[in-house]
């Protein structure tokens, strides 16, 4: 049989989380740790466009620990609603780790969460405020100011959205860091 789907492109892989004897996908892993803590999650997104939260909430009890999220799409909403500094946004834009670390403790904030995540970054096709699709960056941050921020560029993704992949792999990639990220911060904060 001949099989013509085509391949997946290639993302970063990062390590599976093991609770128990069971393999957990990070989502998964992220919501368990949270309840076991008692403690809950706002998510702050803007290339990803809801799909962090809408990962989170295809997972039953996601209830018992997600408070809420914003999509903060347009620049001034990522100073107006979330309270990213317009001074660094008039700045430097919104493709800034510092802009995605603000994100995370705005929301966190806003929402009354223990932790907050965020995305900012461009999904492409093409590049935007002079930074090349594929460019991401996730922030993981605790109301009380615990910032973890991270840069996320991965020439793979790079090199995808500069030929012209789906923007859709720079977007699935950029979930899974950020989940990723969080899963290994709340573990190093135990």
């Amino acid at each position: 049989m001949n099989d013509t789907t085509p391949a997946a492109p290639r993302v970063p892989h990062g390590p599976r989380y093991e609770i128990g004897p069971r393999l957990r996908e990070p989502a998964e892993f992220l919501l368990e740790l949270l309840r076991n803590r008692g403690e809950t999650l706002a998510v702050a997104e803007s290339l990803t466009g809801g799909l962090v939260l809408a990962t989170l909430t295809d997972i039953p009890g996601a209830s018992d620990v997600l408070r809420g999220g914003v999509v903060s799409y347009a620049t001034d909403l990522k100073a107006g609603v979330l309270d990213v500094d317009a001074a660094l946004l008039a700045a430097g834009g919104p493709v800034q780790a510092e802009v995605a670390a603000q994100m995370a403790v705005g929301v966190a904030r806003s929402c009354g969460a223990t932790w907050g995540l965020a995305t900012t970054g461009v999904a492409g096709p093409g590049p935007a405020d002079g930074h090349p699709a594929g460019t991401v960056h996730v922030a993981v941050a605790a109301a009380d100011d615990r910032i973890t921020p991270v840069t996320y560029l991965d020439p793979d993704l790079v090199d995808l959205a500069a030929a012209g992949a789906d923007r859709a792999a720079v977007r699935a990639s950029s979930v899974r860091a950020v989940l990723r990220l969080a899963c290994d911060t709340l573990h190093a904060h135990m």
